[in-house]
């Protein structure tokens, strides 16, 4: 491979290596050497089904945008990064100019270049140009592996913290164990939450769950035969209260609701065991329509908001808990992959589990030349 190797998405189902060239960067960008990047949901998705939702591939695309590295080289206009720094890389570049950007809510830019997202390539490459300002310094305690995963930690510190709002000694319910969903946990106890609930139906990720970041686990029951949907949602309501001692008042209710699994009886569930007064967050993605126990949550008075990627602040304060100790991102990454695997590295996500047989959290793939073990 030579200068620009690239891992590009063909079509559905069809992924190979390119070699693209070297991209000029503008006054007001650096180009970093891509060291390690995280695998998504989101990149498995566009591989398997070719779109999510109205962003669809009609044209090769490279993959990948949980990335961090080591900037090569800069534009004549930054100033805070010179070649050689380690960074965490914001994979959203937006026009700074339109209504949402200066109010402060840049996540919601209708013109957003995102890595990964169609049609605009991603960073499983060698060199990836990108906005100065959108490169963190990472401090010397935290490795370039743990640069890759701010990415996915500031999805939970938007969700938990920016959108939630959590504070010091409230009750959090999470559903979902997997990346998103841990880090939200994660999140949740290094900002002091006095309960975490985990929530997902297999007992592997709770235990994962029990000795990463929650205090409590719940797995939910299975449906009755002929039992609808919004009625398993209910018992299963029900069932939580009743075993994890949970009330709709007072200091056992649940502050805050965060769904990370996207599944309708979760989202359900978690409306209707929110406390009276509560917060709803949505930040996994799954069907476009669900039916809501609307009634429930106009008598609570719940607050239901959406989480989409994150906002001003959201990679600071992820790099700030990492850094001072608060998270440890090290278990979370049970998969490593040198850049010529990278297929095998997408399969081994695709299916949950890597020819080792154990379950994949979070599989990392290095940059071209760089090896796994360089952490």
């Amino acid at each position: 491979m030579s200068n620009n190797p690239s891992f590009v998405l063909q079509a559905v189902e069809r992924v190979e290596f390119e070699e693209r060239p070297i991209p000029d960067i503008r006054d007001t960008e650096v180009l970093v050497e891509v060291k390690k990047t995280g695998i998504c949901g989101s990149d498995v998705h566009y591989l398997v089904h070719g779109r999510i939702g109205d962003f669809i591939v009609e044209k090769p695309m490279v993959l990948g945008h949980e990335s961090s590295g080591i900037v090569y080289k800069v534009g004549n206009k930054v100033k805070h990064l010179q070649p050689g720094d380690r960074v965490a890389m914001e994979p959203g570049a937006t026009c700074r100019v339109c209504e949402d950007c200066k109010r402060g809510r840049y996540e919601l830019c209708p013109d957003i270049v995102f890595a990964a997202t169609p049609p605009y390539d991603g960073t499983l490459c060698r060199y990836y140009p990108i906005p100065g300002d959108l490169c963190y310094k990472l401090p010397d305690n935290l490795t370039l592996e743990d640069g890759a995963m701010m990415e996915p930690l500031s999805v939970g510190t938007h969700s938990v913290a920016n959108i939630g709002n959590l504070k010091a000694q409230e009750n959090i319910v999470v559903f979902g164990a997997g990346p998103v969903g841990l880090l939200c946990m994660a999140v949740a106890k290094a900002l002091g939450a006095r309960r975490i609930i985990a929530v997902d139906i297999l007992s592997s990720r709770l235990e994962f769950a029990k000795s990463y970041a929650a205090t409590d686990v719940y797995l939910p029951p299975k449906p009755n035969e002929g039992e609808s949907k919004i009625q398993y949602s209910e018992r299963n309501a029900k069932t939580m209260q009743e075993q994890l001692g949970i009330e709709l008042r007072g200091r056992s209710a649940i502050d805050l609701v965060v769904d990370a699994s996207g599944a309708e009886a979760s989202i359900q569930t978690g409306i209707l065991i929110a406390r009276h007064g509560g917060r709803y967050v949505q930040v996994g993605m799954g069907a476009p329509n669900v039916t809501l126990p609307i009634t429930t949550a106009l008598v609570k008075e719940l607050a239901i908001k959406g989480s989409f990627r994150y906002g001003p602040d959201d990679y600071a304060l992820a790099i700030a808990l990492a850094a001072a100790g608060k998270i440890d991102l090290k278990p979370l990454i049970t998969h490593r992959f040198k850049f010529e695997e990278a297929k095998e590295a997408f399969q081994a996500n695709r299916v949950g589990k890597g020819a080792d047989g154990k379950a994949v959290i979070k599989a990392v793939i290095s940059g071209p030349d760089v090896s796994p073990e360089d952490h």
